[in-house]
């Protein structure tokens, strides 16, 4: 019996590992992607080579999900429609799938109310770490300039041609005073699928509940009618899942759509050293109550230490560090537990590191390039950065854009990650192709097959030397010309550049990049027949596509 039993587990894992971790994500969100032949330019390439990047174009590692490229629109910043320059930008960026309407606002959120009107069985007053502080509620029929309601949420979606993924209050259901506060919380979530009508595909059911942080993970219990304990739990989490997913499904069959809810996921083990008790048994609990029932898991990392001056080197190790130990143990932690691997979405990304403007920096805009490299290399379903816009606070902002509070630069102007997420879609085809790197450990490289024919290379350098860089093929025989895009930083603010050079070409304003003249910057073109090959210096990255035969 043990033997039978060790075949059974053993199988039960392999499994398990070999599941899809895309899954629907690329239903919709994958296509066949022509290359774009850029305007260029003649260069001179270097003599030498102190980094060899070899490219087996037979060798498929995954394919694109165009929704890795997402980002959050969360609702404190303008109704968005109202700002043309700013959607302008979205559609440059091309981010595929914008989230709504937070983050830790989405725990505050009446998608139906109009402002200042919020349901009458909520307190005045919620815990937050532990205290007891009057509460800001948001609404979705609020026509304020400084928030974004639901019906121009989908208005912007049409105008920057992204799909959603919206995330629903489910805090609701823990501080809600009514008799019946989950399946009242649960109806108003299923109202939403009904009056969305099939245009949203994808909902998760609450933000990071398991976080003191949370409106909802501590609640005064003697004013909850179901008699729910005052601090949240997995268990309790998963339980009241069931109950806003079959809701929200049955909502879903009544208006013909189809759709797949998310469930919030703790996205390491549990021996992390700052998680709280809740943090750490989260997802035993959870997966204890609600089995199988999420269509897939909604996990977020900030990668570097919590409000640590990160340095630069800190924060491009932990790129591929963080986004591939999350992967690994959401399949052993469906292996512990005994549950399906379901698609994994990233549904919130970025730093942490404060003090030095990290967040604002070219630093953070290599990052980005990396954390989308590792996130197609291990097969997310989805990622959305955070955020599109948020306040400057020193530099420590997770914005893209300027919001208008930055200094000395027009609002809207985007950071450096704007520029090195623009050129990532651009250069990467709909398929990553095996690419190793024979030379010093700061060169990284992501290869890519387009439909068309063209293979994309992106080539980052993590050091603090210029790398010579050659690129040869396997099963590949490529045309006559390659170009390149070739984007740095400076040494305006020490190792934390706020800038960023394209090609040369430097920024319009004191912050950022070219935008004005971004879509004219020619490539730099050189013959394939004299060796694909390129200075990468320090703390840069490459974009290169090369003709196909």
């Amino acid at each position: 019996m043990k033997w039978i039993h060790g075949i059974f587990i053993g199988f039960f894992a392999f499994s398990l590992f070999a599941q899809d971790t895309q899954g629907f994500f690329l239903e919709q969100g994958f296509s066949p992607k022509r290359a774009q032949k850029p305007p260029y330019q003649w260069f001179s390439p270097p003599e030498g080579c102190t980094a060899l990047v070899v490219v087996n174009a037979k060798d498929t590692l995954a394919k694109v999900s165009k929704y890795i490229y997402g980002n959050n629109a969360n609702i404190y910043t303008t109704q968005m429609i109202t700002q043309p320059t700013w959607i302008q930008y979205i559609r440059m960026l091309s981010p595929h799938i914008l989230r709504y309407p937070g983050g830790n606002i989405s725990n505050q959120f009446f998608w139906n109310a109009e402002r200042g009107c919020p349901p009458n069985d909520v307190p005045d007053s919620l815990f937050f770490y532990g205290q007891l502080a009057p509460v800001e509620y948001w609404y979705g029929k609020s026509q304020d300039t400084l928030t974004l309601s639901v019906d121009n949420y989908y208005r912007m979606l049409k105008k920057t041609r992204s799909t959603g993924i919206i995330c629903i209050n489910y805090a609701y259901a823990r501080y809600g005073t009514g008799p019946h506060p989950v399946q009242t919380a649960a109806h108003l979530a299923a109202e939403w699928v009904r009056y969305d009508r099939g245009r949203t595909r994808f909902w998760e059911i609450g933000n990071e509940n398991y976080g003191p942080w949370q409106a909802g993970y501590l609640i005064d219990s003697t004013l909850n009618q179901e008699a729910q304990p005052r601090l949240i739990s997995g268990e309790l989490y998963g339980r009241h899942f069931l109950v806003f997913a079959d809701s929200m499904r049955k909502a879903a069959r009544e208006v013909g759509a189809d759709i797949k809810i998310g469930a919030v996921i703790v996205e390491l083990p549990r021996e992390k050293e700052w998680y709280n008790p809740v943090e750490r048994d989260w997802n035993e609990g959870f997966f204890r109550t609600a089995g199988n029932a999420a269509d897939f898991f909604s996990i977020h990392s900030y990668f570097t230490p919590y409000n640590e001056n990160s340095n630069a080197s800190e924060i491009l190790e932990s790129a591929s560090r963080e986004t591939g130990r999350m992967m690994s143990y959401m399949k052993r932690m469906c292996q512990q537990y005994g549950v399906q691997l379901k698609p994994i979405a990233l549904t919130e990304w970025n730093i942490f590191a404060v003090g030095s403007k990290q967040q604002i920096s070219f630093i953070n805009g290599l990052h980005a390039v990396l954390v989308l490299g590792e996130c197609i290399r291990h097969q997310y379903g989805m990622a959305a950065r955070w955020n599109l816009a948020n306040r400057y606070e020193g530099g420590n902002d997770h914005g893209m854009f300027n919001f208008g509070d930055e200094p000395g630069v027009p609002r809207w102007n985007p950071r450096p990650v704007f520029f090195t997420m623009y050129y990532f879609q651009r250069f990467f085809g709909d398929h990553m192709i095996r690419s190793e790197v024979l030379g010093p450990g700061d060169i990284v490289s992501f290869a890519s097959r387009f439909h068309s024919g063209e293979i994309g290379v992106i080539v980052v350098n993590k050091g603090i030397q210029t790398q010579k860089v050659v690129i040869t093929f396997r099963n590949f025989t490529p045309g006559k010309r390659y170009y390149l895009y070739s984007l740095t930083g400076d040494t305006t603010n020490g190792e934390f550049s706020p800038r960023v050079w394209v090609n040369g070409v430097g920024p319009n304003y004191a912050t950022g990049g070219p935008i004005r003249d971004l879509e004219r910057i020619p490539a730099w073109c050189g013959l394939v027949e004299k060796g694909i090959r390129f200075s990468s210096p320090p703390r840069s990255v490459q974009y290169i596509l090369i003709e196909n035969k």
